[in-house]
C-alpha cells in the first residue's frame, strides 16, 4: 500500500500519533523531561526567526519600581508566601516592563487586533522574578505542544506571506477551548487604547509557598490605576492612518511629562489540589477564575517613572522567562506554564546569546551578585564567580575553595506526584463554551456590536464549511451570539446547526446559558454525553 504522505511526522521521520498533548504524569500531573516530541518541536519553533523575536516582536518598555503592601487582602502576606518581595513594606524593588503585540513584526502597527504582552522583571534582593503575561487573563490553548501550531496559523501564510482569516479560524474550529479567548480578542478588548490603560495578567497558574511549606494555587494580575480603555475597529483604523506607534508614543510622552502610570498588583488564591468541585480545571489557562468566588486581593503597586536610555540595549535585548521565580513563588502543573518555562529561556539563549543575563537590562539587582560555575560562551565579558579560588569552577570542593549550596529552608514544599505516564486530554471541558457565552453576555451593547462585526467580516473571507462550523461553535456558547454572527456573515443558521459535534470532542450540552456534561471520566473510545 502506498505511503500516506499526509501523516504528520517528527523531523526524525517518526509518525506523530498524538499532537494534542504533552506526556504528563496523570491527566493533571507535571510534564517530564523526556518529552522528546515536544522538546524537538518547541526548540525548533524558538529558532524560526533571527534576530527578531518570533512572537512579541513589536514592543516598548519602561523602568520603575514595585512596593508591597505586606498584606494579601486583609491577611498578612506571610500567611501565603515567604517571598520577601511580597512581604517587606517600604522597599522599592526596581522593575523593567516590556509591553508588546504578539503576532505582528517589529515595525507592525500598535493598533493591530492582537493580545498585548505584559512582561515584568522585578529585580528583588533574592534575585530576579519575571512575571511574563498578557493584557487578557486567558489564552487560546491549554497545552504547550500546540503553541507552534497556533502561532503558525496566526502568522502570515508561508506561500502568500499574508495573514489570512481562514487560517486563523481553521485552527480555532478544531479547538473549542479557544472560543473564550476569541470572544475577548474580537471585541474591543482585542485593541487596548494604549499600554497605560491596559490590564496585565500572569495568565498561568502559579503557587505561593509560605514558611511552613504550605502551598496555595494563585493567579497574578495588574490593575491599572488609570482605568481600562479599548478601541473599536473604526477608532483603531483612524489612529493607524496617522501613527503606527501610538502606544509607544503615549507611554513615553506621559512618563516624560511626569504622568507616571501605576498598577495595583493583585492575586487570586485557591487551595492547592484538583479542586474537583469546580466545573473547570484551575490549571487550564483558557479559563478565568470567577472573581465572585476568587476575588482579586491587593498585594502591592507598581509605578513606571523612567523611559529607556537606549531602545535596543534595553527594550530589544530585555529577556524574560516564566521559570525565573523567587523563593516563595513556585510552579503549578499548568501545562502551558511548564512548556513556556523551557521555551522562553531557550529562545533568549538563541536570540540574544548564552550570556544574555550578563547584559545590564537582564542582570540581577546590583546588591545581588551572580555567582555561578558557568563559563565561556559567545559574548562573555566577565566571570560571575565566587569563593576564594578562580581555579575552582565546580561544586563541591573538598578543599572548600569554591562555591557552596545555600541553606535549605526549614520547611519546604513537596508535591506528591503519582500517575500513569501518557498523553492526556482534559475531561473538565464544560466551560470551553460556558465562559465564552458568559463573556458575550457581560459585554456592553457597543462591545457586542463590534465583536459581531469583526467576526462576521472575518467569516466572509473563509470557506463556507469553515464559516458554518464557527457559527455552530458560537451558537453553542450563546444562541444570540451564534444567530447574530450567522446573520452578519450571510449564513444559514439552521444549516450550521445540522453539523455534528467535532470528532473526538465532547458534544456541547443543549443549555445555551452554558453546556453541561454528565460527571465522570469517559471510557476509552467514547464521548462524554451531553446532559439534557
Amino acid at each position: 500500500m502506498a505511503e500516506d504522505n499526509r501523516i504528520l511526522t517528527t523531523r526524525q521521520g517518526h509518525p506523530v500519533r498524538d499532537n494534542q498533548a504533552m506526556r504528563t504524569v496523570g491527566e493533571r500531573g507535571p510534564a517530564t523531561l523526556e518529552n522528546y516530541q515536544f522538546i524537538e518541536k518547541i526548540t525548533h519553533f524558538d529558532r524560526e526567526r533571527i534576530p527578531e523575536r518570533v512572537v512579541h516582536a513589536r514592543g516598548a518598555g519602561a523602568h520603575g519600581w514595585f512596593e508591597a503592601y505586606g498584606k494579601i487582602g486583609n491577611e498578612p502576606a506571610s500567611k501565603y508566601t515567604r517571598a520577601r518581595v511580597l512581604n517587606e513594606v517600604g522597599v522599592k524593588t526596581p522593575v523593567f516592563v516590556r509591553f508588546s503585540t504578539v503576532a505582528g513584526a517589529k515595525e507592525s502597527p500598535e493598533t493591530e487586533r492582537d493580545p498585548r504582552g505584559f512582561a515584568v522583571k522585578l529585580k528583588t534582593l533574592d534575585g530576579n522574578w519575571d512575571l511574563v503575561g498578557n493584557n487578557l487573563k486567558i489564552f487560546f490553548i491549554r497545552d504547550a505542544i500546540k503553541f507552534p501550531d497556533m502561532i503558525h496559523a496566526f502568522k502570515p501564510d508561508p506561500v502568500t506571506n499574508r495573514q489570512e482569516a481562514w487560517r486563523f479560524y481553521d485552527f480555532i474550529a478544531c479547538h473549542p477551548e479557544s472560543l473564550h479567548m476569541v470572544t475577548w480578542l474580537k471585541s474591543p478588548w482585542g485593541i487596548p487604547a494604549n499600554y497605560r490603560e491596559m490590564e496585565g495578567s500572569g495568565v498561568n497558574t502559579y503557587k505561593l509557598v509560605n514558611a511552613e511549606g504550605v502551598a496555595h494555587l494563585c493567579k497574578f494580575h495588574w490593575v491599572p490605576k488609570q482605568g481600562v480603555r479599548n478601541l473599536t475597529s473604526k477608532q483603531a483604523s483612524e489612529i493607524q492612518a496617522k501613527d503606527v506607534g501610538h502606544a509607544t508614543r503615549d507611554l513615553y510622552d506621559n512618563i516624560m511629562a511626569g504622568n507616571f502610570p501605576e498598577w495595583e498588583f493583585c492575586v487570586q488564591i485557591m487551595p492547592d489540589g484538583p479542586n474537583d468541585h469546580l466545573t473547570f480545571d484551575p490549571l487550564d489557562d483558557t479559563k478565568r477564575w470567577p472573581e465572585d468566588q476568587f476575588p482579586l486581593l491587593p498585594v502591592g503597586r507598581m509605578v513606571l517613572d523612567r523611559v529607556p536610555d537606549n531602545f535596543f540595549a534595553e527594550v530589544e535585548q530585555s529577556a524574560f522567562g516564566t521559570g525565573v521565580l523567587v523563593d516563595g513563588i513556585d510552579f503549578s502543573d499548568d501545562k502551558m506554564l511548564q512548556g513556556r518555562t523551557l521555551s522562553y529561556s531557550d529562545t533568549q539563549r538563541y536570540r540574544v546569546g548564552p550570556n544574555y543575563l550578563q547584559l545590564p537590562i537582564n542582570a540581577p539587582h546590583p546588591e545581588v551578585q551572580a555567582r555561578t560555575n558557568q563559563r565561556d560562551g559567545q559574548m562573555t565579558y566577565y566571570v560571575d564567580r565566587g569563593g576564594e579560588s578562580k581555579h575552582v569552577n565546580y561544586e563541591p570542593s573538598y578543599l572548600g575553595r569554591g562555591l557552596k549550596e545555600a541553606p535549605k529552608p526549614e520547611k519546604d514544599y513537596h508535591q506528591f506526584v503519582e500517575g500513569h505516564l501518557g498523553r492526556y486530554q482534559p475531561t473538565r471541558v464544560q466551560d470551553d463554551y460556558t465562559q465564552a457565552g458568559e463573556r458575550y453576555r457581560t459585554f456592553e451593547d457597543w462591545e457586542r456590536e463590534d465583536l459581531i462585526s469583526n467576526i462576521s467580516g472575518d467569516l466572509k473571507q473563509c470557506p463556507k464549511e469553515l464559516a458554518l462550523r464557527m457559527v455552530w461553535h458560537f451558537w453553542h456558547c450563546d444562541e444570540d451570539y451564534g444567530r447574530r454572527v450567522a446573520e452578519g456573515a450571510g449564513l444559514d443558521l439552521q444549516e450550521a446547526l445540522k453539523l455534528p459535534p467535532l470528532p473526538g470532542k465532547p458534544a456541547p450540552g443543549k443549555n445555551r446559558q452554558g453546556p453541561t456534561y454528565t460527571d465522570g471520566k469517559p471510557e476509552e473510545g467514547t464521548q462524554l454525553q451531553a446532559a439534557e
